[in-house]
């Protein structure tokens, strides 16, 4: 197909398509004459994902890059992409404590204790990890460091949620390519359902817990 027809298909912009080429998002297409280029089905799927990985997942450029330089390594086992992916979606949270801030030397010692205890595959400098300890760290400096009493609950829920995810990814037998794309949408969407079913849980038990005290 030619550029005009694969803007039509995917609704990219021909002048976007053509800023992807130039970074290295998309591949060439290949030449059919001096000023043509012939599009597949590669080309349309590959840009699909692109547009998943910067419109669903808010990647910049360069971490779309590195993203597919991992699906395009062979021989990089599917853990290890996925890894790639996942760590691109943390939001670099800073915590504005200095290396030495006390609250964060007590934050850190606690995800590293949460992570052994439950015996998660997950190294101490991940950056869901990092996230973390600069949450806990902002609850203690805030004087609500109580609320980190809550952690294992939390970690309960989100090993269950986390699970579910990766079973449901591999139960579908997708494609490498497919695959990373399911990650990154279910990462995202998935964070915004987690998000919206804890803010009804919490109407609920508010209703509940607080509309009783007024009726008393």
């Amino acid at each position: 197909m030619r550029i005009g027809e694969l803007s039509r298909r995917t609704g990219v912009p021909v002048p976007t398509i053509k800023y992807y080429v130039r970074e290295g998002l998309l591949p060439p297409g290949e030449l059919s004459s001096p000023n043509q280029a012939s599009y597949g089905d590669g080309h349309e799927r590959r840009l699909r994902l692109v547009r998943a990985l910067l419109e669903v997942g808010g990647l910049s450029v360069a971490a779309i890059g590195d993203v597919l330089a991992a699906i395009d390594d062979k021989e990089r086992p599917v853990h290890k992409l996925l890894g790639t992916a996942a760590h691109r979606l943390v939001p670099g949270y800073g915590d504005g404590g200095a290396p030495d801030d006390a609250e964060r030397v007590l934050a850190r010692e606690r995800v590293v204790r949460l992570i052994e205890e439950r015996g998660w595959r997950v190294p101490a400098d991940h950056p869901a990890a990092e996230a973390l300890v600069a949450a806990l760290a902002s609850l203690g400096r805030v004087g609500h460091g109580a609320f980190a009493g809550l952690l294992d609950e939390y970690a309960e829920a989100a090993e269950r949620v986390g699970r579910a995810d990766l079973d449901y990814t591999a139960a579908r037998g997708l494609d490498r390519e497919d695959l990373i794309e399911a990650v990154v949408v279910g990462t995202v969407v998935g964070d915004a359902m987690f998000a919206a079913l804890r803010r009804m849980a919490q109407t609920d038990a508010s209703s509940r817990i607080f509309a009783q005290e007024q009726q008393e």
